[in-house]
């Protein structure tokens, strides 16, 4: 006779309801067991789950569980990112209370969740809309206040008017908000920042300790802390007379193009760039040099701006070229 056949929605039931009822998965601290913490993004609670879902916490249950059975006392704990202008949004639209919403979605979404079975401790279920989680965030903020972490300051901002909300750079595609599609509008409006510039070599420094993550994402996550520094330059324009000049870029990819300084400068002295004749190979240095305003002005509109006779060894990487002119402007100090 044939084999019964496996009837999984009734065994699934079956031992998910004993595994609840022994606290199998349920992480304990007088544990004496080696402790291992395994945690996936919480969901937003949109309403239910997809296969994207299914597919993050199947792997993270694979981990949990492989732990567990080589003898470690396991955190598999499960929250719900739900404190945000999408969830508000959504109950705009369908004229309900954004906390009922929210919560009959969670009520939903965890149900399904539990129905696949996996090993979660959902004793610490958490959201982040809990007034008993976020007050522990406006404490921390406060603190960091405090101490002079935070700042408030006026910058320019990727705003989306179909969620009302700012958005990161990450999630403007091609113009657009990655959630509405609405074409992304640049505003100027107040903010708080976090300080975290102060700590972006430490963050540098912390990411060689990773030796077990992929190559490309730790350099994703070096181009995310996106240290840089200045470049002090010294360029000489007439030989002798060093003209300094900043740049405060990155300084990766190419070398500078253009060299501001002041007109004040007592050692600027500028000379026309020649132009190249069909006779001639290679650039030749005029015979004399002019001070600053007496040469010919280029362009009637910018009179004050000049061409400076600078050696092409004075910028030259591999991936870089000699600075092509000096702009002088009558506003430098």
């Amino acid at each position: 006779m044939a084999a019964d056949r496996y009837d999984a929605p009734a065994r699934e039931k079956h031992w998910q309801i004993a595994w609840d009822d022994k606290g199998l998965f349920e992480a304990r601290e007088d544990d004496a067991r080696p402790k291992y913490y395994v945690l996936e993004m919480f969901p937003y609670p949109s309403g239910r789950i997809h296969m994207g879902h299914v597919r993050n916490y199947t792997m993270g249950d694979v981990v949990a569980r492989f732990m567990r059975a080589r003898g470690y006392n396991v955190l598999h704990p499960m929250g719900w990112d739900a404190f945000g202008l999408p969830a508000e949004n959504a109950a705009i639209e369908r004229g309900v209370h954004p906390g009922k919403w929210t919560y009959d979605n969670i009520a939903t979404m965890r149900g399904q969740l539990k129905s696949m079975g996996l090993s979660l401790d959902w004793s610490r279920e958490i959201a982040t809309c809990d007034l008993d989680y976020y007050h522990q965030q406006q404490k921390l903020f406060l603190d960091m206040l405090a101490a002079g972490l935070v700042d408030r300051k006026t910058r320019k901002v990727n705003w989306d008017p179909v969620d009302n909300t700012v958005l990161a750079n990450e999630q403007v595609i091609d113009g657009r908000g990655w959630r509405s599609g609405a074409l992304v509008e640049q505003r100027e409006q107040p903010e708080w920042v976090f300080k975290i510039t102060g700590y972006a070599q430490d963050l540098l420094d912390a990411l060689d300790t990773l030796e077990r993550w992929p190559e490309k994402v730790r350099l994703m996550q070096a181009n995310w802390i996106g240290r840089s520094e200045g470049l002090l330059l010294t360029f000489e324009a007439v030989p002798g007379a060093a003209s300094k000049a900043s740049k405060r870029s990155r300084c990766s990819r190419r070398g500078p193009t253009r060299c501001s300084a002041p007109p004040s400068s007592p050692s600027r002295r500028i000379t026309p760039w020649p132009r190249r004749s069909p006779g001639r190979t290679a650039r030749q240095e005029p015979s004399s040099t002019s001070v600053i305003g007496t040469a010919p002005a280029p362009r009637k509109s910018r009179p004050w701006r000049r061409r400076a006779s600078i050696p092409a060894c004075a910028w030259r990487t591999r991936r870089s070229r000699a600075p092509s002119c000096l702009s002088i402007s009558p506003t430098s100090s």
